[in-house]
């Protein structure tokens, strides 16, 4: 026969079973909020006024590769343009770091952020600059989050589905 001890026992260890169950479940969910507040967060740059202006200037700058940058845009910490090459590509380059060490949600990151465009008009200057510093690791993070994009859409992800 069951006595009041075994049963007291079960329900305690019952108890703890669902305590630790409870608490596995609650941090997961922990996670995903703070990796969902995170790209939010960056996602409010966006609505920042000089941002804005960059990426206009970014978006709106022709040139065939470095060189051509360089001449149509002189070294002057001042000018709308240079600005911007530093600003835009420094927030993706920040965006592909957090991506690599799984930081942040890929599929929000996907769905808010316009990589593919903003990498295409940086890749002639990125493949300047590295080759003219020597410095191949040069905005490798924003490559490495174009290329984490571009697999995402040739998986079929749109949307977040």
């Amino acid at each position: 026969m069951v006595d009041i001890t075994e049963i007291s026992a079960a329900v305690a260890a019952a108890g703890v079973l669902i305590g630790v169950v409870y608490y596995v479940l609650d941090m997961r969910n922990q996670a995903r909020t703070r990796k969902t507040d995170l790209v939010m967060r960056l996602y409010s740059t966006w609505g920042n006024e000089e941002y804005t202006k960059a990426v206009l200037n970014y978006l709106t700058a022709e040139y065939k590769d470095y060189n051509d940058f360089l001449k149509k845009y002189p070294l002057n910490a001042e000018e709308p343009v240079q600005v911007a090459f530093r600003m835009v590509p420094m927030f993706y380059e920040g965006v592909g770091t957090l991506l690599r060490m799984k930081l942040v949600n890929p599929d929000l990151v996907y769905d808010l952020f316009a990589v593919r465009i903003f990498w295409e008009k940086f890749k002639p200057f990125a493949e300047g600059i590295r080759k003219a510093f020597n410095e191949p690791r040069l905005y490798t993070e924003f490559e490495y989050l174009h290329n984490e994009m571009e697999k995402r859409e040739q998986a079929g992800v749109k949307n977040g589905t």
